[in-house]
C-alpha cells in the first residue's frame, strides 16, 4: 500500500547540502526557502513547462510546482508543433525559465535572480503519494507524442530503488554531475530526484563538451558521480582530457559497448553502471557491462511475455507497459537486450519512428515523395545520423529543413538530405531497405569521386 505522504527531500538536517551551485554549497534550508519563494510567485495555471537551463533552478522549479499542486510537463522537444500539442493538452500551461523564451508561444514566468531570504522554522513539505507531479511525453514513436502521468509515490519508489542499486545511500555524501538535461526522463530521475530522495547533492551545471564536463566534475567535492550517456562518454574519452576522480559513472539512453565501458572504467578507476528503462516505465533495470551482458531488474519489477511483446509490470507500473526494445528474459530477474524494434529510431536518447518521420516529410507542401533512412551503426558508441531522400522539384534544402524543424526534433533532421528524381519503390509501392542503402552508398561514392 502506498504511504499517505512522502517527504519532498530525504535530507533531514537544515545544513545538509542539497546542491552545489557554481562551486557554492546550497543547504536544505536554503533550497526549501527558494522553493517556497518561487511557489508563491507562480501563476494560477496548474501546468508548467520548466525550461530552466541551470539544473538547480530546474530542481527548485520542479519542487515549487509539486508543493503548489501543479504538474510539470516534460515534452520530447520544444518545436512549434509540440508547444501546440501542450496547449491542447493543458490550455493553462505556462513557461518557467531564467530568461524570456521568444520562440515559445506560452505565458512566461522568470526565475528569481536572487536567493530567497531565510526565515521561519525548518520544515520539509510532505507530498501525497497519489499526487500527480509530472506528465512525461513519449518521443512520438507511434506518430504523436503520448502523455504519461507520474505520481509522487511512483517516482519516489523508482528513484529510491535506483539509488539503492547504485549504492547512493544517505551517508554516501556524493555529488551527482549530469551531462543529460533534467527535462529528459533519465535526467529527471537520475540527476535531480535521485539527489533529493537519497540525501545526496546535485551539481547545477549541465556540461556538454569534454572540457566543460571536466570543469563541472572539478567544481564539486569528492565523492563524485557522473550521470551521462554513451555519446558524452565517448567524446570525453576521445578528448584525452583528464578529469578529477570519480566514484561512479552511470550511463543510459543507449547500450554501451563492452569496449567503451572497459576504457571508461580504466580511465576513471571507478565502476560504470548502466540503467535501462523508458519514458513510460521509468528505470526498471541495471547492469555493469564489464561484468556481463545481462540486465538485472529492480526489486518489484517483472517482465510479462504477451505474444511477441514483452511488458514491464510492478505495483507502480499498472497496467503493464509494452517495451519498445527486443527483450529476451533469461533466468529469474535477468534479461538480455537484442536491439530496437524495426521501426524505432533512437538518437541520443530520443525516440521516434521512421513511419512518423516519413509522414512529417511527405506532409510538407512541395514534397512529391520522400523517405527517411537509418544507416547501420558504424559503432555502438557513436551517433548514427538519419538520411532522407526526397523528390521535391520546387524546394531546396534550406527551405525543406526549415519546414522539418517545425514538426520534428533537431536530432532527427536528416544528415544528409538527398534530392532525387524518384525513389526506388518496388511494384507494390514499397521501399526496400536494401534499395535505399544502395542509393545512399552510390550517392556517397559519387560525392567522394
Amino acid at each position: 500500500m502506498q504511504a499517505q505522504a512522502i517527504p519532498l527531500i530525504s535530507h533531514t538536517g537544515p545544513q545538509q547540502i542539497v546542491a552545489w551551485q557554481d562551486g557554492t554549497a546550497v543547504s536544505a534550508r536554503q533550497f526549501l526557502a527558494d522553493v517556497a519563494h518561487l511557489a508563491a510567485r507562480l501563476p494560477q495555471g496548474k501546468h508548467i513547462l520548466n525550461m530552466c537551463s541551470d539544473r538547480y533552478h530546474f530542481t527548485v522549479g520542479l519542487a515549487a510546482a509539486i508543493v503548489s499542486g501543479k504538474v510539470s510537463l516534460l515534452p520530447p522537444s520544444h518545436t512549434a508543433e509540440m508547444i501546440g500539442q501542450l496547449l491542447r493538452y493543458a490550455p493553462d500551461v505556462f513557461c518557467l525559465s531564467e530568461q524570456e523564451q521568444s520562440s515559445i508561444a506560452l505565458p512566461q514566468t522568470l526565475y528569481p535572480l536572487a536567493p530567497a531570504p531565510l526565515a521561519g522554522a525548518f520544515g520539509i513539505p510532505q507530498i501525497a503519494a497519489r499526487q500527480r507531479i509530472a506528465v512525461v511525453f513519449t518521443s512520438g514513436s507511434t506518430g504523436i507524442p503520448q502523455p504519461h502521468a507520474k505520481t509522487w509515490g511512483a517516482v519516489v519508489h523508482s528513484v529510491k530503488a535506483e539509488a539503492a542499486r547504485l549504492g547512493l545511500t544517505a551517508d554516501a555524501g556524493c555529488t551527482l554531475v549530469g551531462t543529460v538535461p533534467p527535462q529528459h526522463m533519465y535526467g529527471l530521475e537520475s540527476t535531480v530526484l535521485m539527489a533529493l530522495l537519497s540525501g545526496n547533492a546535485l551539481s547545477n551545471l549541465q556540461p556538454f563538451y569534454p572540457a566543460d564536463i571536466c570543469a563541472a566534475i572539478a567544481a564539486v567535492p569528492a565523492p563524485r558521480v557522473l550521470i551521462s550517456s554513451p555519446v558524452h562518454l565517448r567524446t570525453l574519452l576521445d578528448s584525452g582530457l583528464q578529469h578529477a576522480k570519480l566514484a561512479l559513472v552511470v550511463s543510459a539512453t543507449a547500450p554501451l559497448s563492452t569496449e567503451l565501458a572497459q576504457n571508461m572504467e580504466a580511465r576513471c578507476d571507478a565502476p560504470l553502471l548502466e540503467i535501462y528503462g523508458s519514458t513510460e516505465t521509468g528505470l526498471i533495470a541495471t547492469r555493469r557491462p564489464t561484468v556481463g551482458e545481462e540486465w538485472q531488474l529492480l526489486p518489484g519489477i517483472s517482465l510479462i511475455a504477451q505474444g511477441e511483446q514483452i511488458l514491464a509490470a510492478s505495483a507502480y507500473i499498472t497496467p503493464p507497459i509494452a517495451m519498445h526494445d527486443l527483450i529476451v528474459p533469461t533466468v529469474a530477474d535477468r534479461f538480455l537486450l537484442h536491439g530496437r524494434t524495426a521501426d524505432l529510431v533512437n538518437i541520443a536518447g530520443k525516440r521516434n519512428s521512421l513511419s512518423n518521420l516519413n509522414h512529417q516529410l511527405n506532409s510538407i507542401a512541395g514534397v512529391v515523395d520522400g523517405a527517411f533512412y537509418m544507416p547501420d551503426e558504424s559503432s555502438p558508441d557513436r551517433v548514427t545520423r538519419l538520411a532522407a531522400f526526397v523528390v521535391a522539384p520546387g524546394l531546396d534544402a534550406p527551405r525543406l529543413l526549415a519546414a522539418l524543424r517545425v514538426c520534428i526534433d533537431a536530432v532527427f533532421l536528416p544528415r544528409p538530405l538527398i534530392f532525387v528524381d524518384k525513389l526506388p519503390r518496388n511494384r507494390t509501392g514499397k521501399l526496400p531497405r536494401a534499395a535505399l542503402q544502395t542509393l545512399l552508398h552510390s550517392r556517397a561514392a559519387r560525392s567522394a569521386a
